[in-house]
């Protein structure tokens, strides 16, 4: 199986919104309250395809993941790019469709800043492995009196 990258579309909301919640429920059980797939969370998923950045891992037709990037908006910064959401669906987790994904995000981030961030929950060795063994490194921030930190990737 091969994994296409393509733009997200506003018609990819109810998938995409299906897949948040699942990699979130799994991923972050017991770290987190569960999230809710429902209308409500479909109409928010359209809403910020609408205006974002957003690209799909396809595999065989079905959306296996998505990933999308914005302006930082923790720090404020024009000149700071971040990773907005990387998510893939469970069963295809270690199958390459993040790395994929990410790779996709990093290039159109290089492009557009000379620097990103994300930020992550302060317990979640497994994302912050991944997101290690894709370039990122943890800057020292945190916020949500420590429950995410912060990490920074500098493309120039």
């Amino acid at each position: 199986m091969s994994t296409a990258i393509r733009p997200a579309l506003v018609a990819d909301a109810p998938r995409i919104a299906r897949v948040y919640v699942d990699s979130w429920n799994l991923g972050f059980g017991g770290l987190m309250p569960p999230a809710v797939f429902d209308d409500a969370r479909v109409a928010r998923w359209a809403r910020d395809l609408a205006v974002g950045r957003w690209w799909v891992a396809e595999l065989d037709g079905t959306i296996a993941g998505f990933a999308g990037i914005c302006p930082s908006r923790d720090p404020v910064d024009p000149r700071l790019g971040e990773l907005d959401t990387i998510a893939v669906d469970p069963p295809y987790w270690r199958t390459g469709v993040g790395t994929s994904l990410m790779h996709t995000a990093l290039e159109a981030l290089a492009a557009d800043y000379p620097e990103a961030i994300l930020w992550t929950l302060a317990n979640d060795p497994q994302g912050q492995r991944f997101y290690e063994s894709t370039g990122w490194h943890p800057d020292g921030h945190s916020r949500a009196d420590g429950h995410q930190i912060s990490y920074r990737l500098s493309f120039r």
